[in-house]
């Protein structure tokens, strides 16, 4: 019985973990996303800069 309850233990601790790990995923890409320019534009903005590429030949 000692090695069922151990294993029920580890596999919940594991699973607390992985939540965890998946929320902080979670903020981080919120808050990267609260940075971005335009965050609240559906479509975006639009930077045009034409120095970026060179020209064609």
């Amino acid at each position: 019985m000692y090695e069922y309850e151990l294993y029920r233990s580890t596999s919940a601790e594991l699973i607390r973990r992985a939540d965890a790990e998946r929320e902080l995923g979670r903020a981080r890409l919120a808050r990267r996303a609260a940075r971005r320019p335009g965050h609240g534009d559906p479509e975006g903005k639009v930077v045009e800069d034409r120095t970026r590429f060179a020209p064609a030949a």
